[in-house]
């Protein structure tokens, strides 16, 4: 067994002060005020690893030219069936960028030029390749508003307008509606003659809640739009991105829906139209609402080792130190799905988790040691 031993511990549930962190192999064995087993370092805070719930990382790669980018595939608007992790190239150095400053996961997604860009994949942002990486699925990726539109010139049925990009979508999920409900109602030999693809067995995922979509959106119309698709389909969606939501009504809509917002990201510029109404100062209508949400870069809009430095304005709308932390841990986790296995420093969980040299939301301070499920992964 080793130790790790903290005068601050954020655990991702609470604050525990002047305590050991017990791990052994991949697992969490628990917290103790006493020493037991080899202690390995001594440190001002501890913090669980920090998670990504919204990143091109891998696919935008750092070093190389746009012209070599894989997070948008353009052969057409409907992609159900390509895979993010098929993009993902381990060897991008903001992988490395980011495990130093404690993100070691990363839900990548597909890029927003597509009405449905395809799967997503959660990874480790540490692993030696693609397969080792992949700990897990969040759904598929989907994008409405602006971005879907503005790829008129790319290959295959292409929207102009929203009505446009709204039209394709309904037209696809209403073949595969009535083809679900063609099935339901036929017997026996007339069943069994009735097949599906691999890519209409997705999109009859959606229809019955088995997938998530996860909809790349920022305007509060564009939103609107997408609850009326949820009302005609009742689709299981997160929002994503929301940035230029600049009233509290349609987060608190959204509360009442239950449907999560991957918020973000923060301090991107904002480089289109849609973006207008971009402003830190949003963040409190989000905070306010009560709606359930993460914190997201999309890098490299915001670089992945940024994501903690987003908190900034989150503690300036309200939250406390221990809530900025859960924010990129524990509610990071629990919209991807992955809360069984992180978000919080408790037993039987992985062991992974950052060391700081000081109180992390002090600009000067950096992570001392990094552990990815039990393994040191960094080292100042």
């Amino acid at each position: 067994m080793n130790c790790v031993l903290s005068n601050i511990m954020y655990t991702g549930n609470s604050v525990v002060n002047n305590a050991y962190l017990l791990f052994e192999g991949q697992k969490i064995i628990g917290i103790s005020k006493s020493k037991k087993g080899s202690l390995l370092g001594t440190f001002a805070v501890i913090t669980p690893a920090f998670i990504d719930p919204h990143s091109h990382i891998g696919m935008c790669r750092a070093g190389e030219p746009s012209i070599e980018s894989e997070a948008n595939e353009g052969m057409n608007s409907i992609l159900v069936l390509s895979d993010a992790l098929d993009s993902v190239q381990m060897d991008d150095t903001a992988f490395k960028d980011a495990v130093e400053m404690g993100v070691l996961y990363s839900c990548v997604v597909p890029g927003s030029g597509n009405i449905i860009g395809g799967l997503s994949a959660v990874i480790r942002n540490y692993a030696q390749n693609s397969t080792e990486a992949l700990i897990s699925r969040a759904g598929i990726k989907a994008a409405l508003g602006y971005n879907p539109m503005s790829t008129r010139d790319w290959k295959g049925d292409r929207p102009s307008t929203r009505m446009g990009a709204l039209n394709i979508l309904r037209t696809k999920l209403d073949e595969v509606r009535q083809k679900v409900q063609k099935y339901h109602s036929a017997k026996g030999k007339k069943k069994q003659e009735i097949t599906f693809s691999a890519a209409e067995a997705v999109l009859r995922d959606l229809l019955t809640g088995k997938q998530i979509l996860r909809v790349h959106i920022h305007k509060i119309d564009d939103i609107a739009a997408l609850l009326r698709l949820i009302d005609e389909f009742e689709l299981k969606v997160t929002v994503e991105h929301a940035m230029d939501v600049h009233q509290p009504e349609i987060f608190q809509e959204l509360k009442k829906r239950k449907i999560p917002v991957t918020y973000g990201p923060v301090d991107a510029f904002a480089y289109k139209v849609e973006l207008k109404h971009e402003n830190w100062r949003n963040v409190r209508y989000l905070v306010e609402s009560g709606v359930e949400y993460g914190l997201m870069t999309d890098h490299p809009v915001t670089p992945a080792r940024q994501l903690f430095m987003q908190t900034r304005w989150f503690t300036r709308a309200g939250l406390n130190k221990q809530q900025a932390i859960e924010l990129v841990s524990r509610k990071n986790a629990g919209i991807l799905g992955i809360d069984k296995m992180l978000g919080t420093l408790e037993k039987g969980k992985w062991a992974s988790f950052t060391c700081w040299n000081g109180d992390p939301f002090d600009l000067t301070t950096y992570p001392l040691a990094v552990f990815g499920e039990g393994e040191l992964l960094f080292s100042e």
